[in-house]
Formats: structure tokens, C-alpha cells, sequence
């Protein structure tokens, strides 16, 4: 599908298996346009949450949200942090508006992670993004 460059439809990443959704995320990393021009402060990122079924996902959701399909922004919580710093398509603050977030509460989970694992739950990435200056609705 990138044998061209990045894909002009979104989703595309939602067929893949879990390795197959690692492996988007690093051919969306290495195809980012990293001068590419911002969006003012304020401005609204609507988030496909329909296939967000892991982690993976939701960065690969998160990226085309803001900087179309295949886009990148991120690929954990540190590289989100970094992206959210700058040169990565958005500056804060702006609003992401999170559609059909019920697959992504259902699938990763509302309990937070008592045992050191790196993966968070749905409520632990909501309130990393807002503890970042993201307005997050629900939708």
C-alpha cells in the first residue's frame, strides 16, 4: 500500500493484524513530512475510534487524525509527548473529538495497569492527553 506513498484513504491500517498495525506505524514514521505546516492553536482533529482495538491502533488513528491518511504522531506515550511538542502537524492546544470511542473504552480497558505494564488503559491515555492541554470530547 506506501510502495507509492502515503495512502490517500483512510483506515487502510484497520485490515492489518496487531504486527502488521506495528509495522504501519513505522513506515508511517518514516514517510512523516517533518516541515509540514501546522494548523493554528484551537483547531478540531476527528478521531476514527470505530477501529481501535489496541494500542497500536489508536496511534495509528491518532496519526491520521491529525495529519491525514498514514499520517504519524506518535507510537507510545513518550513519542506522543514529543509530538506534541512540535513539528509533528499539531500545536496545542487544540480539540480532539473522539468518534465511536466505545470500541477503544471496551477494547483497552478502563482499569488502570497495576502490574508495570507499559500498555495504559483507555482512561489512562484520556487523562494523558488532557493532562497535555488537549480538549477531548467524546463522540
Amino acid at each position: 500500500m506506501w510502495w507509492h506513498g502515503r495512502p490517500a484513504e483512510p483506515n487502510l491500517w484497520a485490515g492489518c493484524w496487531p504486527r502488521g498495525r506495528c509495522f504501519w506505524l513505522g513506515t508511517a514514521l518514516e514517510n512523516h513530512v517533518p516541515d509540514a505546516p501546522y494548523r493554528p492553536p484551537g483547531t478540531a482533529y476527528h478521531l476514527d475510534g470505530r477501529h481501535i482495538t489496541d494500542l497500536d491502533g489508536f496511534f495509528c488513528a491518532l496519526g491520521e487524525a491529525v495529519n491525514g491518511p498514514g499520517g504519524y504522531f506518535g507510537w507510545g506515550l513518550d513519542a506522543l509527548h514529543g509530538c506534541l511538542s512540535g513539528h509533528w502537524g499539531a500545536g496545542g492546544p487544540f480539540m480532539l473529538v473522539w468518534h465511536e470511542a466505545e470500541a477503544a473504552r471496551t477494547c483497552l480497558g478502563v482499569t488502570p495497569h497495576t502490574d508495570n505494564r507499559a500498555l495504559p488503559c483507555f482512561e489512562e491515555l484520556l487523562a494523558f492527553l488532557t493532562g497535555h492541554g488537549i480538549d477531548v470530547r467524546l463522540a
